[in-house]
């Protein structure tokens, strides 16, 4: 039997993504202002991380505790960091000197796209200001035309999971329109400052599953709390796409759902039926922003989560409806089951016994990939873009801090080969792919280096030590010629 060949469209975006707290580190640099994720520790699968947060009068706030709370804070109250923490993402592994050393390793992969975030922070340190923060824009700039010397082109996310901690204490985020206003403005800025660079855009990161202080600018708020945040999250994006697209007529604008597929775990009606109404937890996301208006279940959502009504502006409608996403940009992973009984998930579920899993226990599952693809282009209609998938995996480098990660390219082969049977044969239309991450980097869940993705090693402990050296791994010459053939070495037995 003769092998099925891969090939993608001749305009197929290849790249890597990444987040500026993750990755690029430069705390307190340059202007940088104080960021919601700056109080997140490290941590692991035994102990997860957790915010320390101390205020200036000395007064320590939930003390390992997931919750900070807006209402324990003072009006007049300036937070400071605790000296005897240690903050990953203060460091990461420093992009924000290592940038042109990274650009170059993409580019020798023949990348033609790389996505980063912005630090809303590194513009506007408190969100508040009228000017933004000069040496912040120049450094994105720099990175820009960086990327241009390679033909390589920035797909950037505007907000990744986070806001300036200003906004966030004063106004307990995503709860105030205020913050709509803050976010528009912010969004020009790099519009102004990067549209003539850049036509692809993401409004927000896995909005449907936000961390940290991401939805409310806390982490700790009622269901309708939760929901009014989202709603004010929907209206800025559609209020930067519009802007976007009068300020930058070539650009297209997408927003990132954190989309691992969900298996009803038996074909028992009732476990059918609580897949449907799990399931819409993630929908309800995408419709809104890829359809421009509220679904007919969405009240069915928000009595789930304990209210009634949702105060929507009529203005707001308007809005939503003008302000539609162009395309649908989602993360995959791994997948999971649900069942009747079973508490309704964004992300996660049950085990699926069919699968195998990573060290950290997320299901490998490579036609779950085709499978969401096919759904999320059958229910929208609008082409989406893969902007994260990869595995977290140990990997052990010998004494010249080389890796031989046959299980990363074993994941990717075949993850890719699903990619590639959904564009083929279903005719899905792809934008492109940005897997997670090039280049080793600090992990959001877990906030360890030992849980590791990239095509480079970086030389990083758990602990913040090391040379920082990058070193490319085996999957870096293999990724360098899948690329280079645009997916034509991907084929099945």
């Amino acid at each position: 039997m003769s092998k099925k060949v891969k090939s993608l469209p001749k305009d197929f975006l290849w790249g890597g993504a990444t987040a500026d707290f993750q990755y690029e580190g430069g705390f307190n640099e340059g202007g940088r202002g104080i960021l919601s994720h700056d109080y997140e520790t490290d941590g692991s699968q035994a102990h997860p991380r957790h915010h320390t947060m101390r205020l200036s009068d000395g007064q320590l706030i939930n003390p390992k505790s997931s919750f900070i709370l807006a209402e324990d804070i003072p009006d007049d109250a300036k937070p400071v960091f605790l000296d005897d923490q240690y903050y990953p993402s203060h460091q990461a592994v420093d992009f924000y000197h290592h940038y042109k050393e990274d650009i170059k390793l993409m580019a020798g992969m023949g990348f033609n796209v790389f996505r980063f975030s912005v630090c809303w922070s590194r513009i506007f340190p408190t969100g508040e200001e009228t000017e933004p923060n000069m040496a912040g824009l120049k450094f994105y700039d720099d990175v820009i035309n960086e990327m241009a010397k390679y033909n390589m082109e920035p797909l950037i996310t505007i907000c990744h999971d986070e806001m300036p901690m200003n906004l966030a204490i004063k106004y307990n985020g995503w709860t105030s329109r205020y913050v709509i206003d803050a976010y528009v403005k912010y969004a020009q800025t790099l519009f102004d400052y990067f549209g003539d660079r850049c036509r692809y855009w993401l409004t927000f990161n896995e909005i449907n599953a936000v961390r940290g202080f991401g939805p409310t600018g806390v982490r700790q708020a009622t269901g309708h709390d939760r929901y009014l945040a989202a709603h004010n999250m929907f209206v800025a994006s559609a209020k930067a796409v519009s802007l976007g697209h009068k300020m930058i007529p070539e650009s297209q604008f997408g927003a990132m759902y954190a989309m691992s597929e969900l298996y009803p775990a038996t074909c028992k009606p009732e476990d059918m039926f609580h897949h449907m109404q799990a399931r819409r937890e993630n929908w309800y996301f995408i419709d809104i922003m890829g359809r421009g208006y509220y679904p007919s279940y969405a009240e069915e959502i928000w009595q789930h989560h304990g209210f009634n009504k949702l105060e929507i502006a009529p203005e707001d409608l308007a809005t939503l409806n003008a302000g539609q996403l162009d395309y649908i940009a989602f993360s995959y992973y791994r997948s999971n089951t649900t069942k009747d009984g079973d508490e309704w998930f964004n992300v996660g579920g049950s085990a699926n016994p069919y699968l195998d899993e990573t060290p950290w226990g997320w299901p490998v599952d490579p036609l779950g990939l085709r499978y969401c693809m096919n759904e999320i282009y059958d229910r929208i209609q609008k082409p989406i873009f893969i902007v994260e998938n990869g595995m977290g995996a140990i990997d052990q480098a010998d004494d010249q801090d080389y890796v031989e990660d046959d299980y990363r390219i074993d994941y990717l082969q075949q993850h890719l080969s699903a990619m590639a049977d959904a564009i083929n044969i279903d005719h899905v239309p792809c934008l492109g792919y940005t897997m997670w991450a090039p280049i080793d980097l600090v992990s959001l869940s877990t906030g360890e280096m030992k849980k590791r993705y990239g095509f480079v090693y970086v030389d990083m402990d758990d602990q913040g030590q090391g040379s920082l050296k990058r070193t490319p791994k085996k999957s870096y010459q293999w990724m360098k010629q899948v690329i280079a053939t645009n997916g034509a070495t991907l084929t099945d037995n």
